[in-house]
């Protein structure tokens, strides 16, 4: 741990404390923060106050002349003038100006040298530094003291409100990203992952402008190969879990870049959802939250400080975040080859889409744009049937180009690589949620199996009617008269009926990003036949 001086950014605080060691972090969260405390485990528990997950409707984008030509406007990238911005940053460092003591971690984004950004946080918070030391790249003493200028410098001054009075301000929370000073101020929120995202947000922004893919994704390498694998897919379509495998070596579990190089992972750690955590279901996650690690907003026993992973009563986001290092079979460091394989999970709900499905180039453009699954009945208040969820690139909250863009990055890194672009479907079979079940975990381990194995390459496919992908018809490891879904419906015009439900969903959707994608791509979706 060193001292460092922040005048130069206008914080005057003497006592700032660079990069500290978690033990010492741990001492000053149990001394200084509210309701702090170690689990039995050895991890520690920290609490995020009133925000226990995202604020994406308070994220704002500085409009300036020199990225705004670029950036993809409208609900996402919700623009503030540069005024506003200086208010907000104003207020942030008079806020920081009147602690104590200040921590700065200072770290990387990005595995590959060529690309990493030098990320510099600013907070008051021993559990902010902490995560952020677990969540980016930590230097060698070597890098950090040569470390110099940072290229992103974040202000966490998450305990003071934003002003609701300052113009284009909703609320008394501000995420704001400007993407000129390489800068971003949060107020009005004490959830960490603001941090996390803001990094994962700015990778999007500058690295395609250097012709690399960004991705929401997690990415696995084979253990006797470079050749690397990348799963793309929403929150309850099994990322996750399927990239905790055993045969494979692990490159990251969540935000990654495609370069002229292959793969790199931009974080040092992983961020898991924490609800229900077992030994049993996850325990390569589960032995990672140990020393070392954070535990974020979970109730524990207060007299042997067990935690009771089951407890949602303060969040169901309930989180562990911990460095990639605690993973057994992690690839560190965390790059590796072209992928052989592009995988795009889904949880169809409705129980339509085939459990493996090969597609084109242009249906792989077209299904990165959509980036579906689905929310089943009883999940949330007044939710009866499925609900078809899209999100654009599989990380619509984080864009900042238009969708297409990244879409064109992905078309062209296939063709030039050729990697392989799947679609498989973690959801239901047999009717939708209700009527049908959930596709069996083994059998969705046997087809990801059989496609890293190069089995399902060139395995013979039927063209679906309706999606018009490619539908396995053979798998080792999975019962044949499961990979045709209609075969397993009892009423084959229901089936019919819900394929044609589904196929408008994904067209309607689609209308909104027709401007910035070819012709090719556009034709490349569903299929509604009079007939059905």
């Amino acid at each position: 741990m060193s001292k460092i001086d922040l005048k130069g950014l206008d914080i005057d605080v003497e006592d700032v404390r660079r990069n500290m060691a978690p033990s010492t972090l741990y001492e000053e969260a149990i001394r200084d923060e509210e309701d702090a405390a170690i689990a039995d485990s050895g991890a520690l528990i920290a609490y995020s106050g009133e925000k226990t997950g995202r604020s994406p409707k308070d994220k704002r984008v500085v409009e300036d002349d020199q990225s705004k030509d670029d950036v993809w406007w409208g609900t996402i990238n919700i623009p503030i003038e540069d005024h506003t911005y200086r208010i907000n940053l104003e207020r942030a460092k008079d806020y920081l100006n009147t602690r104590k003591k200040l921590y700065v971690i200072d770290a990387f984004a990005g595995w590959d040298p060529k690309y990493r950004l030098k990320i510099r946080v600013i907070c008051s918070r021993p559990y902010h530094a902490l995560f952020m030391h677990t969540m980016l790249i930590r230097p060698t003493p070597e890098e950090l003291n040569d470390f110099g200028d940072p290229d992103v410098v974040i202000y966490n001054a998450g305990r003071f409100p934003a002003n609701r009075h300052t113009p284009g301000m909703t609320s008394k929370t501000s995420v704001d990203v400007n993407l000129e000073d390489r800068e971003m101020v949060i107020l009005g929120t004490e959830y960490a992952g603001e941090m996390k995202k803001g990094v994962f947000t700015m990778m999007n922004y500058y690295m395609p402008k250097q012709g690399v893919l960004s991705m929401h994704c997690s990415a696995t390498s084979a253990p006797d190969s470079d050749r690397s694998s990348i799963l793309f897919g929403l929150s309850g379509t099994g990322k996750t879990t399927l990239s905790a495998d055993p045969k494979r070596l692990l490159i990251g579990d969540d935000e990654h870049c495609w370069s002229d190089d292959g793969v790199f992972n931009i974080e040092g750690g992983c961020y898991a959802k924490a609800i229900d955590l077992t030994p049993d279901n996850e325990p390569e996650i589960f032995q990672a939250l140990r020393f070392g690690s954070v535990l974020e907003n979970v109730v524990y026993d207060k007299e042997d400080h067990h935690v009771d992973f089951t407890d949602t009563s303060i969040t169901q986001n309930t989180r562990g975040a911990y460095p990639i290092e605690f993973i057994r079979n992690a690839k560190i460091p965390c790059v590796a080859g072209h992928p052989s394989d592009v995988i795009f999970l889904t949880c169809d709900a409705f129980g339509v889409l085939p459990p493996v499905s090969k597609l084109t180039p242009a249906q792989a453009m077209y299904h990165f744009i959509s980036g579906y699954t689905a929310k089943i009945a009883g999940t949330e208040m007044g939710v009866t049937e499925p609900q078809a969820t899209f999100s654009p690139c599989f990380g619509g909250p984080f864009l900042v180009w238009h969708p297409g863009k990244y879409a064109e990055l992905l078309a062209d890194k296939l063709k030039k690589h050729n990697a392989n672009v799947w679609l498989v479907n973690t959801g239901w079979t047999g009717g939708a949620h209700g009527v049908g079940s959930r596709i069996k975990l083994k059998y969705t381990r046997a087809i990801v199996d059989a496609i890293h194995s190069g089995e399902l390459a060139n395995a013979p496919t039927a063209v679906d009617p309706v999606f018009g992908v490619h539908v396995l018809q053979e798998c080792p490891g999975v019962p044949s008269e499961m990979l045709t879904p209609k075969t397993t419906w009892a009423d084959a015009a229901q089936y019919d009926a819900t394929a044609s439900k589904l196929a408008s969903l994904f067209i309607d959707n689609f209308q909104k990003y027709t401007s910035g994608v070819s012709d090719e791509v556009r034709q490349a979706g569903p299929v509604i036949e009079t007939s059905v």
